[in-house]
């Protein structure tokens, strides 16, 4: 896969995605897939788990791709199709769960608890990221071709 980024930009970008087939079914299988952008060089990472979630995995391909991040002080954008974790980073629902002692509004404990606490500690050693929501299945070829790594490493799962 041919990709350009100007050079004269520094930055990494990072697409990520998560699936669930038979979400919230005992016995799933999830999968989660991220590329990440750097000049003229692109990496493709997946993976995939038993017994998950659709949000979990969605977190799992944020944390993982994040964590090949080698140089954290250039600019990181990341691009994920995910409401939940877009929403949560952009309005940042995380400081409400901190404040409350990891419970929602609704007084529940926050789900995915593990995950979040992984990905906030992971985020604040970056100098400068940002996070971007986009439409899912928009033919957006990055965000697509996260969904399918997701997807793959389902199937490998078998």
């Amino acid at each position: 896969m041919l990709i350009h980024v100007n050079p004269m930009n520094e930055r990494i970008i990072i697409y990520c995605d998560g699936a669930c087939s038979n979400n919230q079914q005992p016995q799933n299988r999830g999968g989660w897939g991220a590329v990440l952008l750097y000049r003229d060089q692109a990496k493709e990472i997946s993976g995939a788990e038993r017994n998950t979630s659709n949000n979990r995995m969605e977190l799992l391909a944020c944390i993982k791709a994040l964590e090949e991040v080698r140089n954290r002080s250039l600019p990181v954008e990341v691009y994920t199709d995910s409401a939940y974790l877009a929403n949560c980073l952009l309005q940042k629902w995380y400081r409400r769960w901190q404040g409350n002692g990891w419970q929602t509004a609704a007084k529940k404990p926050v789900e995915n608890k593990d995950l979040w606490l992984r990905l906030l500690a992971l985020k604040e050693k970056f100098s400068r990221i940002t996070f971007h929501k986009v439409a899912g299945h928009s033919h957006i070829e990055l965000n697509e071709r996260a969904d399918r790594l997701a997807r793959e490493a389902i199937e490998k799962l078998l």
